[in-house]
């Protein structure tokens, strides 16, 4: 594995409807590998790969380039920043955190807080709700009203480190799952079929890139690439545990965007069983991925998620296993030899 461009991957911005910077990035990683490459006017990028099939059916292959993130609202009288999300944020962890805000200069900032020696004991239980958080830049309102504009891009700030078996940062999320698409781009020998790699644009805010992707490639297959939820941690119970770190990569079953068409689901359990790949199988009971928005393009399409699974989802501490990561990798690089012994 390359960490040196998983980190990059992750440090690189990109908010929702703003992808393009990050998009360059992934561009160039699978420009040397791709027969033909191209952008749609929603901004989703598409690398093809021809099969060598007579008949070649069309794989699409997505991850998604957005992160969950921020844009400014409102410019508070003394210079503080409002701000609105774009994505599912959980406001217990939010509050002390970094960020930078991408107005006429990229500015760093603190998300701050009322100081505990000024609230009550009441108020002192309570999760502050996004509302009533501010961003300080430390400026004078005069300088923040010329560098910041309402609608400016807003990323939460934090390093990827190794921290025992685990990557952890912000943003894998799916920078994760665009690195794994990238890796088995790369990787794979052969296909039969032609192997789209779909870089998509605005998931987190509800799978519309992957939706007119999908509408104007209209692939026969749809494997999305995310991570999902591990909670096999203290306070959860086993029974919700939905996938394990370090037992593989996970076979979606179905969350609450898309149910995996069954064919698939048998096609990619059976290939990796045959190829001795540790893998899991996943029932995810809240969230989904671009396989809900492929699965539903035009007349509909057979789909099924691969994830890598993930601690701590929607926060800078996200952490996956580099074991499910590799895992992944190769049953997806396996599934792009094999993609024409799958029929429906």
């Amino acid at each position: 594995m390359s960490f040196e461009l998983l980190h990059k991957l992750c440090s690189t911005p990109g908010v929702p409807g703003r992808e393009e910077i990050f998009r360059e990035v992934v561009s160039k990683e699978l420009a040397p590998y791709a027969d033909e490459m191209y952008t749609d006017a929603m901004g989703n990028l598409f690398a093809r790969r021809r099969g060598t099939g007579k008949n070649p059916r069309k794989i699409m292959i997505a991850a998604h380039m957005d992160e969950i993130s921020f844009i400014v609202k409102n410019i508070h009288k003394d210079g503080f920043v409002y701000f609105h999300p774009l994505g599912g944020f959980d406001p217990r962890v939010l509050v002390a955190q970094r960020v930078k805000v991408y107005g006429r200069e990229v500015l760093d900032g603190i998300i701050g807080i009322k100081p505990t020696h000024f609230t009550t004991p009441e108020e002192r239980q309570k999760v502050t709700p996004l509302d009533d958080l501010f961003i300080d830049l430390g400026l004078p309102v005069d300088k923040v009203k010329e560098l910041v504009r309402v609608g400016d891009c807003i990323t939460l700030e934090r390093e990827l480190i190794r921290v025992g078996n685990f990557y952890c940062g912000k943003t894998l999320d799916d920078r994760v799952g665009v690195y794994t698409m990238i890796e088995a781009f790369r990787k794979f020998s052969t296909s039969e079929d032609d192997i789209y790699a779909v870089a998509t644009v605005q998931e987190e805010i509800g799978v519309r890139g992957a939706l007119t992707a999908s509408f104007g490639l209209a692939p026969d297959i749809g494997i999305a690439i995310d991570i999902t939820i591990a909670a096999d941690m203290p306070g959860v119970e086993e029974k919700d545990h939905c996938v394990g770190m370090g037992k593989g990569a996970a076979i979606k079953i179905l969350d609450s965007y898309s149910v995996s068409h069954y064919g698939l689901v048998s096609f990619l359990r059976d290939l990796a069983e045959k190829k001795d790949i540790h893998h899991q199988m996943e029932v995810l009971p809240r969230g989904g991925t671009d396989a809900g928005g492929m699965q539903l393009s035009r007349a509909g399409i057979p789909v099924c998620t691969l994830s890598i699974p993930c601690r701590y989802t929607h926060s800078v501490v996200e952490s996956v296993h580099q074991d499910d990561v590799a895992m992944t990798i190769r049953l997806l690089t396996d599934f792009l030899e094999h993609s024409a012994e799958f029929t429906y």
